[in-house]
């Protein structure tokens, strides 16, 4: 981790300034740069600016080694090797989307798969037996807000097995590199009665909590560090 910690912040809604989910990302980072005015932040509009999806070219460009691939292949890769560059430099990932078809938008999922890639954050080896893939990356922090036009998708709510937004994102966090993560989301936004104003309300108000969540966590990272140098 940099001594100050940066954030990257993903926003998955095609919506301008309609979208609660980039107005939440929006409170998040007004918080974090209130605690962190010196930190480094990167907002990367994926929903409104969709990354390219993986093609046949792509993925041979991929499985090409880098001083074999031509002009061509290193073209396809660049919006890869960006993103990559800018989830390397991230200490801390703001992944702020709608719930699309009780899932994550097709262009998170595209942003997804343009950076999960081998031998850049992650590893493949045979040698592993049944499980060869292993994360490169690793000590990130990832923070997930959501909103849903329904409501129920989380703990025992009655909508918990459609949800397939969460278990998606816990899954493919870990090739991020993420080891803690937090998740806060509106929900009721298409009945637009007292329920959806009472999620809303809730969950603006739990933001600077998670900045400070995250924020301790990176500081008794580094104190136990700091302890074990001594120690040493």
């Amino acid at each position: 981790m940099n001594t100050t910690p940066n954030l990257l912040i993903i926003n998955g809604s095609p919506r301008g300034g309609r979208s609660l989910s980039r107005k939440m990302a929006s409170r998040f980072e007004e918080s974090w740069r209130n605690r962190i005015p010196d930190s480094k932040v990167l907002v990367k509009n994926v929903g409104s600016e969709p990354p390219p999806f993986v093609s046949e070219a792509w993925i041979a460009a991929v499985f090409t080694p880098p001083e074999e691939r031509d002009e061509e292949q290193r073209k396809l890769l660049d919006y890869s090797d960006q993103a990559i560059n800018e989830l390397r430099a991230a200490d801390t990932i703001v992944l702020a989307t709608p719930m699309h078809n009780y899932g994550v938008p097709a262009a998170v999922k595209a942003w997804v798969d343009q950076v999960v890639r081998v031998g850049e954050t992650f590893s493949f080896d045979l040698k592993r037996g049944d499980f060869p893939l292993e994360p490169i990356l690793a000590g990130k922090r990832l923070v997930t807000l959501t909103t849903a036009g329904e409501f129920g998708f989380t703990g025992n709510g009655i909508r918990n097995h459609l949800n397939h937004l969460h278990p998606h994102v816990e899954v493919f966090s870990r090739y991020l590199g993420v080891s803690q993560s937090w998740q806060e989301g509106i929900e009721y936004q298409e009945f637009g009665d007292k329920r959806f104003e009472d999620s809303k309300a809730k969950s603006f108000a739990a933001i600077p909590r998670i900045v400070d969540e995250v924020i301790a966590s990176f500081l008794r990272e580094e104190r136990k560090e700091q302890n074990r140098i001594a120690v040493e």
